[in-house]
């Protein structure tokens, strides 16, 4: 019995297994190794199809994210049907890989011809920018564009900054510029720095964090077109700039609202993940190509600033940011430059309405990165992402000949230009209103500061007292005057002799509030010291009060008025007090002589 087992099994496991694999057809093995390769590409292209289908090709929903009490929400974005709806992407580039592929590579852009203006900024440094007005669409000339407007002219303008070594040639910058002349929009597009087909004429450079060039075309823009609401979108390290320039400006800007179109936010993070794994060192290696491209084209500029071997042997970003980009813009180090250049670090202090919109599967900025808290935190900022949509792509529909973030982009800025939301520059104000800080409920109370300054103040709310509040604290146009009050105390009569000269013109004074207090005594007595120095502390504040009493609205001259004769009230009491004991003194003196 065991002789026959062991005949039979004198074969290997191993050995009985390769005879069963034998048997089976190769056609499965072929299949087998399909279906393998076809899950790890599935994989590594981060593919959605299948998901897509398990929705029943709806689309993942868009989330937002804001301030509960953000007007710019409620008032806003609320309105925006593309923010609430959802974005399903084109089936056949169902993964943020193809999308941003199929961009760079097509992207199917609309077919029009820009009119470029070349502008000289302070430094010497020159920008193209290239224009797109709704009038040639209008007049159905697409295909050729004069860029000319009327300084009279108030038709909303839209400033698109682009991103990294992009300019307006851009598919995505196209499809937004086209998008937003159809409305009836003008649109110029402010090329970066020796982008565009324009040389470096200066020693600098743009970078992530560069906000000057902005800067200044917006001032430009708007002083040439002042009746025009001026707002701006930002692409990819567009935004960048877009944000951080929003958030160094604070309310000190002429923008009136402003888009973020993926964003990188933290700059630091969005290197070490596109260093991390193989997909994204693909990324890294092309877009430091395409940088290296850039240098070339203005060799004799950078050579000159930073050594140009070092540069050509960068196979980073990083790489490049060390040689070229922290050498001409003067950073100690990488890091150092991806921390100061962070729009992140400026997000709280964004105070135009800002929509910035990012897919959470952008294989170039991460999710990481995105600032939740702070957007959250900031009642001027709406933020929207996606499941999908790769990087600046979004193609939607089977032709993917649309972008979807171009619609809500859109509708955001037409529905802030329709309503009373836009921001408005904050005009140069007396510093009266920097120290109006404190309000009191049940408004309107009166405000007797330190420094003198007599005003009405209010609370925050806007429909309480505004009215009240915009008469005092509005237009005022303050006399400059002098007050100089000289007492004179004489031992021997023992008479106060007081002299004032109020409401003296002094328009040469460089401090038109300045008052002058001079007093001039002998030597008094150790009794008479106390009165003598509450009359000073006493008189100190009245005639600051006195001073602010030039008001142009008559309301407000009663109320200070009655604030400063309430006020005078202490030093009428002390000066009689002092007049009564002098005399009441002298004449009794005077009884014990005629006795004597």
């Amino acid at each position: 019995m065991e002789a026959a087992v062991s005949s039979a099994g004198g074969e290997s496991a191993g050995e009985l297994l390769l005879r069963a694999a034998a048997l089976v057809p190769w056609t499965r093995y072929v299949l087998a190794a399909l279906a393998l390769a076809a899950a790890l590409l599935y994989r590594f292209l981060e593919l959605h199809f299948l998901g897509d289908l398990l929705r029943g090709l709806r689309g993942g929903r868009v989330s937002l994210t804001f301030h509960p009490d953000s007007q710019v929400y409620h008032r806003v974005a609320s309105k925006c049907r593309s923010l609430h709806g959802r974005y399903l992407a084109t089936p056949w580039l169902a993964s943020p890989h193809l999308q941003t592929l199929f961009l760079s590579i097509s992207g199917r852009p609309p077919s029009f011809t820009y009119g470029r203006q070349l502008y000289t900024v302070r430094d010497g440094g020159t920008i193209a920018l290239d224009w797109l007005l709704a009038s040639d669409l209008e007049a159905g000339d697409v295909g050729t564009c004069d860029g000319t407007i009327s300084k009279d002219d108030s038709t909303p303008l839209v400033v698109v900054i682009p991103g990294l070594t992009s300019d307006s040639s851009a598919a995505y910058v196209k499809h937004l510029v086209f998008s937003m002349a159809i409305k009836g929009w003008n649109v110029v597009v402010s090329n970066h720095r020796g982008l565009g087909g324009i040389s470096i004429t200066s020693d600098c450079f743009y970078n992530a964090g560069w906000t000057e060039d902005m800067r200044e075309v917006v001032n430009f823009l708007h002083q040439e077109y002042p009746k025009a609401p001026l707002f701006t979108v930002g692409t990819s390290i567009g935004a960048n700039i877009v944000v951080k320039y929003l958030g160094e400006e604070g309310e000190n800007t002429p923008v009136a609202g402003a888009a973020s179109i993926c964003s990188p936010w933290d700059l630091l993070v969005t290197n070490r993940f596109i260093s991390r794994k193989l997909v994204q060192r693909c990324y890294d290696r092309a877009l430091a190509i395409g940088l290296k491209g850039y240098a070339k084209l203005h060799q004799p500029v950078l050579a000159r600033l930073a050594n140009w071997e070092a540069i050509t042997s960068s196979h980073s970003i990083r790489e490049f940011d060390r040689h070229a980009t922290c050498v001409v813009a003067k950073y100690e180090t990488v890091d150092t430059f991806y921390r100061k250049c962070s729009s992140a670090n400026y997000i709280s202090n964004v105070s135009v309405p800002l929509l910035c919109i990012s897919a959470l599967d952008d294989p170039l900025c991460t999710r990481e990165a995105i600032p939740w808290d702070e957007c959250r935190a900031n009642k001027n900022i709406v933020l929207a992402t996606t499941p999908n949509g790769g990087h600046l792509a979004f193609f939607e529909g089977l032709t993917a000949r649309k972008l979807w973030w171009v619609k809500p982009v859109s509708e955001f800025l037409c529905a802030l230009h329709d309503g009373p939301y836009m921001h408005r520059q904050k005009a140069q104000e007396h510093d009266l209103h920097s120290s109006l800080e404190s309000s009191i409920d049940k408004s309107p109370y009166v405000n007797f500061m330190e420094d003198g300054m007599v005003a009405a103040v209010t609370n925050d709310s806007p429909n309480n007292g505004d009215s009240l509040h915009n008469e005092i604290s509005g237009e005022i146009e303050l006399n400059d005057s002098m007050v100089v009050q000289h007492v004179q105390h004489n031992q021997n009569t023992g008479a106060i002799q007081n002299e004032s000269d109020s409401w003296a013109d002094d328009k040469n004074s460089s401090e038109g509030n300045a008052m002058t207090v001079q007093a001039h005594g002998g030597s008094q007595e150790q009794r008479e010291e106390p009165y003598a120095n509450k009359i000073c502390e006493a008189i100190g504040p009245v005639k600051k009060s006195i001073n602010q009493l030039s008001r142009t609205q008559g309301r407000s001259v009663w109320l200070l008025a009655y604030i400063a004769l309430v006020t005078s009230w202490p030093l009428l009491g002390a000066l009689g007090f002092y007049f009564f004991r002098k005399r009441s003194s002298n004449s009794l003196l005077a009884r014990k002589l005629k006795k004597l």
